[in-house]
C-alpha cells in the first residue's frame, strides 16, 4: 500500500509538470500562430492510450511514461519526422518563423517550470510558513555517533559555525551544506577550528545505504522508548517516555553523558532520577557487567524537545506580501543547492555519480502517506529541477533549440537541416545513456 501511495504521487506530480512544461511550448506556439500536430502526456511509440483531434491538434496520452511532447510542425523534434522537413517551408511553420519568435517557444516550457516552482514555494510559504530548529539554537553542540561525522574529524558537543563561510539557518540542512561544501568551521570548547570536507564525502555518504539515517544529530535526553525483554529492569519502575535526569546524583542532560556514569557503576545497583511528565522520582536500576541498563532509547521529535526546554524552534508565519520574497528565495537556494550537486556529479573523485538515481530514486522521495505539504514541495523542487535540466544545452533538450536558435540570432547563419537531424541523434543518445546510467544506479542499489 505504502508504495502505492508514493507511485500515485509520482505520476501525479510528474503528470503535472509535464502537462504545464509543454503547455508552456504550445501556448506561444498558438500565439505565433504556428501549428502544433500534437500535444502529449508520455510517448506514444506505436500506439496511444487516449487520443483525440481537435482542431488541427491531436491530444492525447501515450504509454511510455519518460515525458511528454509538442510536436510543432517544422520543427525537428523527438518525432525525427525528416519527411516533413524535405518539403518546402511553410508559413504555419516553426522554420518559417522569426527567430526571436523561435526562441520564445522553446523556452516557455523552462518557463513555465521557474514559475511554477517559485508560485509554489510562494503559497506553501503563505499557507503553512516554516518550522524548524534553528542550527544557532543547538547551544550544546551536536551528538556524535556515526562514523561519516568521526572521519570529519567532529567531536559530540561541537557547534558548526559555517560552510564554506556562510552561517548555516536550519539544522536539518546541514546534510545538504555538507554535500554542497568544500570547508567547515566548528566551535570545539570555546576554540574556532578550520575543516575540509574530503573530497569523496559524497561517496562516503552513499556508501552508508539508504537506511543509514541523518550522519548529524542534536543532543536528546536519556529518554526510554521501552524497557528490554532481557534486561535486569525488566520488572523496575521504569517506563517507556520516562527521561533519565541522573544517576547516583550524577546529573545526565543528555543521553550521550549516559555512558561514562553508567561506565563508573558496573555490576551495581544505582539510583536513577526519573522525570515523568510533570513528576520526578527516584528509582532503583541495576547496572550490568557491560554497563548497560537495557533499555531502547526513544528519539524524540523536535517538538517534544521544544516542550520539554531543550531547544527553541522557529515557528514562521508569513503574510501574503511577505511569503512572495520567502519563496522567491527558497526557489534560489534550490536552483543553486542543485547547480552545486550537478557539478558535483561531474567529478569522478566526489562519488557524487553514486547519487545519480532514476525513477525509483524520484518516487522514493514521496511520503508513504498522503501529505499536501510535501507533496506540494516536492513538486516545486522537481519544477526547478526540470526547468534547470531542461536548459542544458544537449540537443534534444530545449537548451539545445536554444543555443542554435542564438547562434542564428549572433552570426545570421542558421544551422542546416541536415546538421539539426544529426544533433537531435547524438542529443538523444545521451539523454538515454544517462537514462538507463541513472535507473541502474537505482536497480543497484535496490540488489545492495
Amino acid at each position: 500500500m505504502e508504495i502505492l501511495i508514493k507511485a500515485s504521487q509520482f505520476i501525479l506530480s510528474l503528470s503535472l509538470l509535464i502537462v504545464l512544461h509543454e503547455l508552456g511550448h504550445f501556448i506561444p506556439a498558438k500565439l505565433f500562430k504556428t501549428r502544433v500536430e500534437k500535444f502529449y502526456l508520455f510517448f506514444d511509440y506505436k500506439f496511444s492510450l487516449i487520443k483525440k483531434k481537435v482542431g488541427e491538434t491531436v491530444y492525447g496520452i501515450g504509454w511510455i511514461p519518460l515525458g511528454g511532447y509538442v510536436k510543432i510542425s517544422g520543427m525537428i523534434d523527438e518525432s525525427m519526422d525528416t519527411e516533413q522537413m524535405k518539403q518546402p517551408a511553410q508559413p504555419w511553420e516553426f522554420r518559417s518563423k522569426p527567430a526571436w519568435q523561435r526562441l520564445i517557444i522553446m523556452l516557455g516550457g523552462v518557463f513555465v517550470n521557474f514559475v511554477l516552482g517559485i508560485f509554489i514555494y510562494i503559497m506553501l510559504m503563505y499557507a503553512y510558513g516554516e518550522k524548524y530548529l534553528p542550527n544557532e539554537n543547538v547551544k550544546d553542540g551536536i551528538w556524535v555517533q556515526d562514523s561519516l561525522a568521526i572521519n570529519l574529524g567532529l567531536q559530540t558537543g561541537d557547534k558548526i559555525l559555517t560552510i564554506d563561510g556562510s552561517k548555516i539557518k536550519k539544522f536539518s540542512g546541514l546534510t545538504l551544506e555538507f554535500i554542497n561544501g568544500n570547508n567547515f568551521q566548528i566551535e570545539r570548547n570555546g576554540i574556532v577550528i578550520d575543516k575540509e570536507i574530503p573530497t569523496d564525502f559524497i561517496s562516503q555518504l552513499m556508501d552508508r545505504g539508504k537506511d543509514a539515517g541523518a550522519f548529524l544529530y542534536p543532543r536528546y535526553p536519556f529518554a526510554i522508548g521501552k524497557v528490554s525483554e532481557d534486561s535486569p529492569n525488566i520488572d523496575s519502575e521504569l517506563k517507556a517516555k520516562d527521561i533519565i535526569t541522573a544517576i547516583n546524583g550524577n546529573a545526565l542532560k543528555y543521553y550521550d553523558q549516559a555512558e561514562q556514569v553508567l561506565s563508573n557503576y558496573k555490576g551495581q545497583e544505582v539510583t536513577a532520577t526519573v522525570k515523568r511528565g510533570t513528576e520526578t522520582k527516584d528509582i532503583q536500576l541495576k547496572i550490568t557487567d557491560e554497563g548497560k541498563i537495557g533499555v531502547v532509547f526513544a528519539g524524540l521529535k523536535y517538538k517534544d524537545l521544544e516542550k520539554l526546554g531543550y531547544y527553541d524552534l522557529a515557528d514562521i508565519e508569513y503574510t501574503f506580501a511577505e511569503a512572495i520574497p520567502a519563496g522567491w528565495n527558497k526557489s534560489w537556494k534550490t536552483l543553486t543547492d542543485y547547480v552545486k550537486q550537478l557539478k558535483k556529479i561531474f567529478n569522478p573523485s566526489t562519488g557524487a555519480y553514486k547519487g545519480l538515481g532514476g525513477f525509483i530514486s524520484i518516487g522514493s522521495i514521496f511520503p508513504d502517506e498522503w501529505s499536501a505539504e510535501s507533496f506540494w514541495n516536492i513538486t516545486a523542487f522537481l519544477s526547478i529541477m526540470l526547468g534547470f535540466m531542461n536548459l542544458l544545452p544537449i540537443p534534444a533538450l530545449d537548451g539545445g533549440h536554444v543555443v542554435f536558435t542564438l547562434w542564428e540570432m549572433i552570426t545570421g547563419k542558421k544551422p542546416g537541416d541536415k546538421f539539426l537531424e544529426y544533433a537531435q541523434v547524438v542529443g538523444f543518445i545521451l539523454l538515454v545513456a544517462l537514462l538507463l546510467f541513472a535507473n541502474g544506479n537505482d536497480i543497484f542499489r535496490l540488489f545492495k
